[in-house]
């Protein structure tokens, strides 16, 4: 069983100077994805949880905040009580996942574990049962409007087994590359929740492409 296909805009590709003008352009969005990156984990800076608090204070759609920072078991907690209603670490940067997820349930929001491109879900199985979340990253992490992987296709559909197998609770999130023309293959490997970034802020109508990604992935989708 596979969940109702959510699309989460990614305000990366979004002009920060006029952020709540720019949520307000996509309003029909399940989610709003908030990038973080410390210049640490990845090579780039952008939000900390000061924003986060900001933007949920801005916008009725929840927030769903990426870590892509170093540190996140110390870090994650902070996200909640900013204002996230989804926090997503990356394993490559959590020693302790399972207890970082389960803090971040404790306090009230989703848990979501995110994997690199190049890091397999195999080792990750028995995680599924602690997270609300997976979120399979199909370009490398740090920057927006990367090309699409294919090479990640297999994990998706992997990941989707190992989701059913532990009762399909859990969603399937794909980040990086998302457009039109790479949606229906994520849909058809298993994923369920799809950041799009450049795909959706590079077009006249942001709603109106949200509203697009929604149908391409649910005229795919294994629901």
């Amino acid at each position: 069983m596979s969940n109702h296909i959510q699309i989460t805009p990614s305000i990366l590709n979004a002009d920060f100077a006029n952020l709540q003008s720019e949520i307000a352009r996509i309003g029909n969005s399940d989610w709003i994805h908030v990038d973080v990156m410390d210049n640490h984990f990845v090579p780039n800076l952008t939000f900390g949880p000061s924003m986060v608090e900001a933007l949920s204070r801005a916008t009725e759609i929840p927030l769903d905040a990426h870590l892509m920072i170093a540190d996140a078991d110390r870090h994650a907690p902070a996200y909640v009580e900013a204002g996230a209603k989804s926090v997503t670490f990356h394993v490559e940067a959590s020693s302790a996942p399972i207890r970082t997820a389960r803090e971040i349930r404790s306090k009230g929001a989703r848990a979501s574990m995110a994997l690199r491109p190049a890091t397999p879900i195999e080792p990750y199985e028995e995680l599924i049962p602690e997270l609300d979340m997976v979120l399979i990253m199909t370009v490398e992490p740090g920057f927006g409007g990367q090309k699409f992987l294919d090479l990640c296709l297999p994990k998706i559909r992997t990941a989707r087994s190992y989701i059913e197998k532990h009762g399909g609770e859990c969603w399937l999130q794909v980040d990086g590359g998302v457009s039109l023309e790479t949606i229906e293959r994520c849909a058809e490997a298993g994923a369920d929740v799809f950041v799009a970034g450049s795909a959706v802020y590079s077009v006249e109508d942001p709603d109106q492409m949200v509203n697009d990604l929604r149908a391409a992935a649910a005229a795919v989708s294994h629901s």
